[in-house]
């Protein structure tokens, strides 16, 4: 009740845009509300592979739709050959195992498919990733994950500068080390970096937390230390038994990195107090 009173407090009930109240209530029965339209219903068990390596980018994206919309829930692709833009805007439940590895901005903008990739990936895999998970066995290259909403993402081996950036939900793991500005402009979400972190780590982070297990070169803007909680302990050694990997050192000696929160007033400081927070 006291939730429901808060959320009238705050002009939830009543706010407006482009002339639509935000005030819709759902029925579970309303089935089209909770699926995509271009969504398939497929069964796990049953399997299909395929080589991609005389496919083209098109042609592969389209032979993954065309086997979803076969019933097929597991799908082994085979021979990716580092081509861009792969596996891009699934909206379907899948398992999608990828033997290779893939160019930019591979598995980006999916709602629900769990993909394995043995290889590596290069730059913004999985941006505007909705929910599901994406692992990857090798390393991954700039911008990994940008502006993920859900999910989680996981990279066993190394990851490059800019990692997480504008996140705003989900979690990216990663089992070695990370380069400059990770989480930068974060916004929400979760980020585990088991080795070293580069400079300027979560700068201007407005929420969200950061755990690191090796060492910070540098923290950015607004982004501070926080004290490790038993939650946070049971958390993390939850999910990282989910993908096998483990904190070099422990997890309660992980450090943790959250938003110092001063820039969420900067537009009212004074040019003193400004130059102190940058």
């Amino acid at each position: 009740m006291a939730l429901r009173t808060q959320s009238h407090e705050m002009g939830m009930h009543t706010e407006k845009l482009s002339g639509r109240t935000q005030q819709r209530f759902f029925s579970p029965s309303e089935e089209e509300n909770f699926t995509y339209p271009g969504a398939y219903d497929v069964d796990f068990n049953k399997r299909a592979e395929f080589d991609a390596e005389k496919l083209s980018t098109s042609e592969i994206n389209l032979k993954l739709r065309d086997l979803m919309k076969q019933g097929y829930g597991t799908i082994v692709m085979r021979n990716p050959g580092a081509k861009h833009a792969i596996a891009v805007g699934i909206l379907n439940k899948l398992n999608l195992q990828i033997e290779g590895s893939l160019g930019y901005f591979g598995c980006g903008l999916i709602d629900g498919p769990n993909i394995h990739i043995k290889g590596r990936v290069g730059w913004s895999c999985a941006e505007n990733m909705l929910a599901g998970t994406v692992v990857i066995e090798k390393n991954a290259g700039s911008t990994f994950g940008a502006a993920i909403r859900g999910g989680d993402l996981v990279c066993k081996g190394d990851v490059g500068a800019r990692m997480g950036i504008d996140q705003k939900g989900g979690t990216i793991i990663v089992g070695g080390r990370c380069g400059a500005f990770c989480g930068f402009m974060m916004q929400r979400g979760r980020m585990v970096i088991l080795g070293d972190a580069g400079k300027n780590l979560g700068d201007s982070m407005y929420d969200g937390t950061i755990y690191v297990g090796g060492k910070i070169e540098g923290l950015g803007v607004d982004a501070v230390p926080g004290e490790m909680n038993e939650l946070d302990c049971q958390w993390m050694e939850r999910k990282l038994k989910l993908y096998g990997l483990k904190a070099p050192n422990g997890v309660k000696n992980m450090t943790k990195i959250v938003a110092g929160k001063q820039l969420w007033n900067y537009d009212n400081l004074e040019p003193s107090e400004k130059k102190l927070i940058l």
